[in-house]
């Protein structure tokens, strides 16, 4: 393999600078394998006592309201149709007609060829890459298994960015990283990230997906995520959400505490997201907690924070409703000081 032309952002390449002279397969194996081991007793008794903590009666409709700002709503089925999309968008914009103080997603996340659809359905509410307003999330790349060849996954991803994707959700050749090709897994996401470049020269957000599930260890989702991170991505997302597990605690801690360590290097912030099997706001609040705890208050925004879920929001809102009509009679939900 030749070396490689890194095309991320100035803080990556100033952390490439770390692993030593160019960025070659050989160097990029040395400092991937070169990473300590994750102590997985000691991780997984961390995300343990990070989702027991108290809370603060007054903190739980804060936590609710955050989460619904923080969700990804998502409709990644084969029978999905343009009125199916009409149905979530107009959801992610009221999710409760009962109460419009109730506040907006983040994003809608479709298949490329629902884009369009999404787009014309937020109207005024799109985003269109600014600050406000609800962004639109593609799934690309052969998702969810990432089995096509580098041009069709460039395709995929132009299609959507051209048909109005604010963000791109790529999956990783997994077989390519289990089987050492780190090189190769590289190149795509650096591939995929340029393919995400608009006319006017902005880029649309680009989340790379693990599929932790198919890992299988906690050294791999660090390697993976560092991996990631270093060819371009501007958020880590651990599932697809069609492989058991997906979303775990002590996964999503495992990549934040990677994204920690870079924004000690670099200065630069990188995105999480965890998705798949989170469908309790208790649950939701844990992760909450987890993500303040290990990189700050901070992150828990949009740009750095993200839920991937189709039913979480509907759990969040009847917490949400219960709490305002005083008829709250859940558990304690966990709480950030």
């Amino acid at each position: 393999m030749t070396a490689m032309k890194h095309t991320a952002l100035a803080p990556a390449e100033r952390a490439v600078e770390l692993i030593g002279g160019d960025l070659t397969e050989k160097s990029l194996r040395l400092h991937l394998e070169g990473l300590p081991g994750v102590d997985a007793v000691g991780l997984e008794a961390r995300a343990g006592a990070l989702g027991a903590r108290s809370i603060k009666t007054t903190s739980k409709a804060w936590a609710l309201d955050k989460i619904i700002e923080l969700i990804d709503l998502t409709t990644l089925e084969g029978a999905d149709t343009p009125g199916k999309v009409r149905s979530l968008v107009a959801k992610a914009i009221t999710p409760d007609a009962s109460d419009l103080t109730t506040p907006r997603v983040a994003a809608v996340c479709v298949y490329g060829d629902m884009v369009a659809d999404a787009v014309a359905a937020l109207g005024s509410a799109h985003s269109a890459g600014g600050d406000d307003g609800i962004n639109v999330a593609a799934v690309a790349t052969a998702f969810p298994s990432g089995r096509a060849s580098l041009s069709v996954k460039i395709a995929d991803t132009a299609e959507a960015v051209v048909a109005g994707a604010d963000e791109i959700d790529m999956v990783i050749d997994r077989g390519a990283f289990l089987s050492g090709r780190y090189g190769l897994v590289f190149d795509q996401i650096v591939a995929v990230k340029e393919a995400c470049r608009r006319e006017d020269g902005s880029y649309a957000h680009l989340k790379v997906i693990l599929e932790t599930g198919e890992l299988t260890t906690y050294d791999n989702v660090r390697r993976a995520s560092w991996l990631s991170i270093l060819a371009g991505g501007d958020f880590i997302k651990t599932s697809t959400g069609k492989v058991t597990p997906a979303a775990t605690l002590p996964v999503t801690l495992l990549m934040l505490q990677v994204v920690g360590d870079w924004y000690r290097l670099t200065g630069e912030r990188i995105g999480v997201k965890p998705a798949g099997g989170i469908r309790t706001s208790k649950d939701a609040i844990k992760y909450l907690v987890t993500v303040a705890e290990t990189v700050g208050e901070q992150w828990l925004q949009p740009h750095l924070f993200r839920f991937g879920a189709s039913s979480l929001l509907n759990d969040v809102l009847l917490q949400r409703q219960k709490l305002r009509t005083g008829r709250y009679s859940g558990p304690d939900y966990v709480t950030i000081d």
